[in-house]
């Protein structure tokens, strides 16, 4: 269930693969959804293994690195050239691209029924199993149009967001010491809206810079291409504790002294300013267990070097698939529960390890201050800088490359995947 772009991932891998699936979302498409809209290249490699057109034509805008600003230091970082992942990155919004990914499960033979709003498991009373879903229609404004329904599954993949309900409704509870991130966006029509470059801001002043208090979280630009860049500022707390920022007003104080050539203004903002909440570092678990697959936000899989989570899910998609379809050529319940069981340890052998190092650097720079002396005395430093861009994107040669990948590659893997 849910239709963003982990359960529209797994259901297009498991319709490409033959098996018989029903993706649900309780919104028509396209429908919004809260995201800062920009694609790391781990999560382009993941479209191109879905064949979905990434052409500029097809609607997309490509980048080509990350400028970072803070500490009075600009610096372009472009995507590393890799043999695991392209070269760049891409913006697309979210109101696009999900609709994109549903249409291209729909197109591979996923059956899609959206304004079906799932309630809970279904439960096999005698084993504990999870064996469907409880559901039931309603209409654009999310209310009751229709009967329950109940759905039937020999597994059932839950990519329902940081609401995760079907996991609450089996009493599996978010880790209160993962990680949480909070961001808020809105859409500005600007002249930057074809900058080639992702931005990101890793100061906030409520003033000019250096001469008025630094605010606590990091901003970012993505241009989308189209005469609008999203425009939005997140921030990360090493727990699961609700924080007392207000986070729309220290959108607004940034704006306020943001340069008037951007037109960051109120007479170019394209709809209101909306916020989310960001589960991060594997925040919920187990990710497989009694028939119910964890996916994307549902599971915490946001980054907690970057607030990523686009390229995380569509990577559980297909992992979970993969497993569902494994699982099926297995002869007996306990063979088929292995290779089910495999979803939630090649995700955490691929990834475990890089999110303790996330909620190590968390700690680290929750607080303001310790991001401007990072940023003031870091950001000149070219070689430390290309360490730094692999590891917060996320974008490194897994095995072999340079030093700088060997060097990310084996901190992942000596850190514990708890």
């Amino acid at each position: 269930m849910g239709a963003g772009p982990g359960g529209s991932s797994a259901a297009y891998h498991c319709a490409a693969a033959g098996l018989q699936v029903l993706l649900l979302d309780k919104a028509s498409f396209p429908r919004d959804k809260i995201c800062g809209d920009g694609l790391t290249p781990r999560a382009v490699a993941e479209l191109v293994r879905m064949g979905v057109p990434i052409r500029e034509q097809d609607g997309w805008i490509r980048n080509t690195g990350l400028r970072v600003l803070g500490g009075g230091h600009v610096i372009e970082l472009p995507w590393p050239e890799l043999s695991s992942y392209p070269s760049f990155g891409l913006a697309r919004s979210r109101m696009s691209l999900d609709h994109l990914l549903v249409e291209h499960a729909r197109a591979a033979g996923a059956k899609v029924a959206e304004r079906t709003n799932v309630t809970g498991p279904l439960i096999d009373e005698r084993t504990g199993r999870v064996i469907g879903v409880q559901a039931r229609p309603v209409d654009d404004n999310g209310r009751r149009a229709g009967e329950p329904v109940t759905y039937r599954a020999p597994v059932v993949i839950a990519a329902d967001g940081v609401s995760a309900r079907l996991a609450t409704g089996m009493g599996l509870e978010k880790r209160q010491d993962r990680p949480m991130g909070v961001a808020v966006r809105t859409y500005f029509r600007t002249p930057r809206h074809d900058d080639p470059m992702m931005e990101s801001h890793l100061e906030l002043w409520d003033g000019k810079p250096g001469e008025s208090d630094l605010m606590p979280g990091y901003g970012w630009i993505f241009s989308l291409g189209d005469g609008t860049a999203n425009v939005g500022l997140g921030s990360v707390s090493s727990t699961a504790a609700a924080t007392k920022v207000d986070y729309k007003d220290l959108f607004a104080k940034w704006m306020a002294n943001a340069p008037a050539e951007w037109e960051f203004t109120e007479e170019h903002q394209v709809g209101p300013v909306r916020g989310a909440a960001l589960p991060m570092g594997f925040n919920r678990g187990p990710l497989y267990g009694k028939g119910l697959m964890l996916v994307g936000d549902a599971a915490g899989m946001v980054s907690p070097f970057n607030g990523e989570g686009i390229a995380y899910a569509l990577q559980a998609g297909r992992v979970a698939a993969d497993a569902i379809t494994q699982s099926l050529a297995r002869n007996t319940a306990a063979g088929r529960e292995r290779a089910l069981a495999t979803y939630g340890t090649r995700m955490k052998d691929d990834l475990g390890g890089y999110y303790t190092l996330g909620r190590v650097f968390v700690k680290l720079i929750e607080h303001p201050q310790v991001m401007h002396l990072c940023t003031r005395y870091g950001l000149p430093r070219p070689l430390l800088m290309k360490f730094v861009h692999k590891l917060l994107a996320d974008c490194y040669e897994p095995h072999g490359g340079d030093w700088a990948d060997r060097v990310i590659a084996g901190l992942a893997r000596m850190a514990p995947a708890a």
